[in-house]
C-alpha cells in the first residue's frame, strides 16, 4: 500500500500572487501543443502554416478554458455553480470536464478555420494529435490536488489519498488516465497522422480512442460524490458521455474511408 506524497497544489508563491501546480500542468500542455503543432505544420498537407499555430493555439486555450469549466459546471456541479457563482473562476481549485473542453475545442477550431478559410474537418485532424499531451499534463495535475482518485483496492499499488473520505487505500486512476489518455493515446494519434489519411480518420480515431479509454478508466475511478452511479450500479457520468464519442468516431472513420478522401 503505498501513500499519496501530498504534494503542495501550490508550486510557486510570492506574496498574494499563488501559481498552482495545476495551472502549470496547463501550461505544458499548451507550450508541448505549440512546439507539436509547428512540427505538423511542416507537413506538405499541414492546413496551417507555422506562423499561425500561435493563434491557432489561442482559439484552442480558449475553448479548453471556457469549455472545460462551464462543461464542468453543467455536467456535473451545477447545484455548486448557483450557491456559489465565484466558484466558476476559481480554476485552480480544479474542475475541469473533458467533454466540456472538447467542445470548446471544437468552436474554437471552426471559429479560427472560418477566419482562414480552412475546412472544420481539416482543422480537427490537424489538431487531434496535439491533445493528449495536455490530457496527460491535466492528469498529472489531478494527482498533485489528490482528487479524482480511483475506488478502494487491494492491488500492491493502491494509495492511500488524505484528501479520500476514509483511510482505505485506492486506485491511482489519475495515473492510469495519464497512461492512457496521455501516453498512449499520443503514440497511437501520432504514429496514425504522420503521413496522409482520409480526411475525418484521425478525428474519428481521436473520438474513439479517448471514448474507450475514458470508458475502460471509469470502472476504476470513483463516481463523482454528487452524482454517483446514474444507473445499474455502475454506470458514471463520464460513460455517458464518453459513449457517444466512440459511436461518433466509428461513423466518422466509416465515412472517410468509404470517401476515401486525403
Amino acid at each position: 500500500m503505498l501513500q499519496h506524497p501530498q504534494i503542495d497544489p501550490v508550486a510557486i508563491s510570492i506574496g498574494p500572487l499563488k501559481i498552482h501546480w495545476y495551472g502549470l500542468t496547463y501550461l505544458v500542455g499548451f507550450a508541448a501543443g505549440w512546439w507539436l503543432g509547428r512540427l505538423r505544420s511542416r507537413k506538405p498537407w499541414s492546413p496551417v502554416n507555422e506562423e499561425q499555430v500561435g493563434d491557432l493555439l489561442f482559439y484552442l486555450a480558449l475553448g479548453v478554458i471556457l469549455g472545460g469549466r462551464f462543461g464542468y459546471v453543467i455536467f456535473y456541479n451545477f447545484d455548486v455553480f448557483l450557491a456559489d457563482p465565484l466558484w466558476l473562476l476559481r480554476v485552480w481549485e480544479g474542475g475541469m470536464s473533458f467533454h466540456g473542453g472538447l467542445l470548446g475545442v471544437m468552436l474554437g477550431m471552426w471559429w479560427y478555420g472560418r477566419k482562414i478559410g480552412v475546412g472544420f474537418w481539416r482543422m480537427t485532424d490537424f489538431v487531434a494529435p496535439l491533445v493528449p499531451v495536455g490530457l496527460g499534463a491535466g492528469r498529472i495535475g489531478n494527482f498533485i490536488n489528490g482528487e479524482l482518485w480511483g475506488k478502494p483496492t487491494d492491488v500492491p499499488w493502491g494509495m492511500v489519498f488524505p484528501q479520500a473520505p476514509d483511510a482505505l487505500a485506492r486506485h491511482p486512476s489519475q495515473l492510469y488516465q495519464f497512461a492512457l489518455e496521455g501516453v498512449l493515446f499520443f503514440i497511437i494519434l501520432w504514429w496514425f497522422s504522420a503521413k496522409p489519411r482520409p480526411r475525418m480518420a484521425v478525428s474519428g480515431l481521436f473520438l474513439i480512442c479517448y471514448g474507450v479509454f475514458r470508458f475502460a478508466v471509469e470502472f476504476v475511478r470513483e463516481p463523482d460524490a454528487q452524482l454517483g452511479y446514474l444507473a445499474f450500479n455502475w454506470l458514471t457520468m463520464g460513460q455517458v458521455l464518453s459513449l457517444p464519442m466512440v459511436i461518433a468516431g466509428l461513423i466518422l472513420m466509416t465515412i472517410a474511408y468509404r470517401r476515401n478522401a486525403v
